[in-house]
This record gives structure tokens, sequence and C-alpha cells, in this order.
């Protein structure tokens, strides 16, 4: 999902500044979707209604910047270093997403989070580890009373995923060429739309409630380890693809056509009601085989016009990862306030979400600019440069 650190012991590459703006855009409707999440029972009636496949989306940047930024460095670099580059730049957040979520965690009961308020002090810090260490946890051992694979920090899944992604690439996808890489893909193509079509080729798909979706991943149990690998590394694939084969598209003011795009994708509504689900499935699938990929293209391929563009995807690529880590223990809060406040009017609703919207990205811009770059650049200059491989 995210962007190796800028400059480094090994040579500098030159970034992509637009999909740098392109992943801020999508963790900003990732965290409009989870704040919207407790005004609707079912994702079908979401708000932002399609702002969960903004993971999608970051899985097929970061298997193109993957490719990009270390497929020719292997000469140069053992999986020691590669490992260390990895975990400086994704693990400081987790360890501020285990300690927010902690933080925050007492102040988000409600019904719908009926363990909360019996949760001890200590099992709680438990949790705060389990949370650092990526560990998943089973549906009977979690502390919010939601089965999920974190009780803290709910996105934090995602990212032990990615790590997933990140080693099979070390030691599998770097060797593959280009056509067993081409064949990976339209294999993974293949349970994209198993899922999205529901039609359950390899009899892991059971009634979830996301029938017809790409929703899924956040329990540990078969069918949902079955969507999360499907989730993360189709996508990675088809970055990784891209960008082996170097595939770009140079278009005129690139970086807001796509991301008008990609912002209108991710918010689409719901096509009509429980009839469509097959409808909303082939739009997923699109999405994924064909739409992502050609916005990732015209963002590599484009180039940026004016300061204020530039600043701007800046900005939204420093805030991406942060502001992704950051959202969901105040959408927790969120939710505990909606539900305490059943009457309350349209307006204060609003209000509600607009405030919750900016504490998160002002806290998101306070931990990136006062935590993540320092610790990252500190770990950098005294850690990464130790032992690299002559």
């Amino acid at each position: 999902m995210h962007a190796s650190i800028h400059t480094s012991y090994l040579e500098s590459k030159s970034r992509f500044d637009i999909l740098d703006g392109l992943r801020g855009v999508a963790a900003i409707v990732i965290v409009f979707y989870h704040l919207l999440e407790c005004y609707t029972s079912n994702h079908i009636d979401a708000l932002c209604n399609h702002g969960y496949l903004g993971v999608e989306f970051f899985l097929v940047l970061s298997g193109f910047v993957m490719g990009y930024a270390y497929d020719d460095r292997w000469d140069r670099m053992s999986f020691a270093d590669f490992a260390k580059r990895r975990l400086v730049r994704m693990h400081p957040l987790i360890l501020w997403a285990a300690l927010l979520g902690m933080m925050m965690f007492y102040y988000t009961g409600s019904t719908s989070s009926n363990l909360v308020d019996a949760t001890p002090w200590w099992f709680l810090l438990v949790h705060g580890l389990i949370t650092l260490f990526l560990i998943p946890i089973p549906q009977g051992v979690d502390i919010r009373g939601w089965g999920e694979l974190n009780s803290i920090n709910g996105p934090v899944w995602t990212l032990m995923y990615e790590y997933v992604a990140n080693v099979l690439y070390a030691f599998v996808l770097r060797f593959l060429p280009k056509w067993l890489l081409g064949l990976c893909v339209l294999v993974g193509l293949v349970c994209v739309a198993d899922l999205t079509f529901n039609l359950d080729l390899f009899g892991l798909i059971v009634t979830r409630g996301f029938e017809y979706s790409m929703i899924g991943g956040f329990y540990l149990n078969e069918p949902h380890v079955y969507v999360a690998f499907v989730r993360t590394l189709c996508p990675f694939l088809i970055g990784l693809m891209l960008s082996r084969c170097g595939w770009k598209l140079a278009v005129s003011q690139g970086f807001w056509l796509a991301a008008i795009g990609l912002f209108a994708l991710l918010v689409l509504p719901y096509p009509g009601n429980n009839d469509f689900r097959i409808v909303d499935g082939l739009y997923q699938f699109v999405c994924i085989a064909l739409l992502f990929p050609l916005l990732l293209m015209v963002g590599a391929g484009s180039t940026i016009k004016g300061r204020f563009t530039h600043k701007f995807c800046r900005f939204l690529g420093d805030i991406s990862y942060p502001i992704y880590l950051t959202n969901y223990p105040f959408a927790y809060l969120e939710r505990s306030w909606v539900e305490a406040h059943p009457d309350a009017p349209i307006g204060t609703r609003v209000m509600v979400f607009v405030l919750t919207f900016f504490m998160i990205l002002l806290s998101a811009w306070a931990v990136y600019r006062l935590y993540d770059l320092p610790v990252r650049t500190w770990l950098r200059d005294h850690w990464l440069r130790r032992g690299v491989k002559a």
C-alpha cells in the first residue's frame, strides 16, 4: 500500500508524485467509508458505497512500487536488507496504531461493542502487543465483540497481509518471468471473479453477508482468509506486472483526471437493491481488472503541471498511510456517539462527521511530521546503513 522511504542507502529513484496523490485520495475515501458505516446496517445501503475497494487500489500501487523500487536492486541487496527497509517503512506507524487503539479503547464502548467495558487493563495491553506484532486473533479472543482480527484498530489486518505479499515478492515473485507472472495474474482474476460473481469454485464461500463482493478478510476463518489473500495478492500481482512491463499512459492533467475518476469509482452508489448483486459484482471485477490498472498507468505516465498540484500530491501522499492507520479508533468513537444519540438531528450528525474527519486529518498530519518521518529518518541513518551488502 505504501511507497518506500524517499531516500535510502541504495541509489535514490524518482518518485511518482501523482501516484502518491492518488494513494491519498483512496485513503480519504476509505476514511469517509468508515465514518459513514455507523449509519447503515449492510453494505448495499452503505453511503460512500465502494470505499472498501480503496484497499485493492492501495495494493495495485504497492505491487507497482515494489517492482519499480526493488526489481533491479537484488544484485546488491540481501533479503535482510529488504526486510529492514520494509520494517522501517511500515512498522513505526503500526506501533502508533497499537498505541492509539489502546488510548482510545475505553472511550469507544457502545451497544455494538459490548465487551469494551468488561475488558481488564492487562488484557488491553496484551491486545496492544498483538497489534504491534500483527498476530491474528480468533473470534473468541477479541475484546470489542465484533470477532475481528484486531479489536483496537481494525484496518491493521491489511498490513499483516501486505507483509505476506512482501515476503512472497522477495522469495518467489521477483524470480518469475513476465509470462509466468501474467499467468499468476489470470489465476488471481479467476479468484476475484469467484468472489464478485459468487461462483464458489473452490467451496470457500459461505453465507457471510457479503455475497457478490470483495468485502471480507477481517475474520480468522477459512472463507475470510481466502478473501484476504484474493484481495491482497491479485491487485499486488497486477501492479507488479504493470511495473515489469513498463505500461504507462501520458495524459494532460493526469492527476486531476485520475483523482476524480478514482473518487467517483469508490463512492459510486450501489446499483439498485439486493436484486442487483451480480451487477455490483461485475462492477467490482471491472474496477480491479481494468479501471484501477488504467488509473495507475495514467498516474505513472503523466506529469504534474503547477506548483499547487505538486504540493497537493505530496501532501496527500504524506498523510495516506498515517490517515489509514489513524482513522478507525476515531470511527469507533463516532459510532459510540451515534448509538448514544439516536434522535440527534441531521445537522448535528453532519457536524459530528465533519469534526471527526478533521480530527483524523490533523492527527494523521501531526503523526507524520512529529513521529513517523523523524523515526524513519533516524532508523534509516542509524540502522539501515549498517551491514549493507557491498
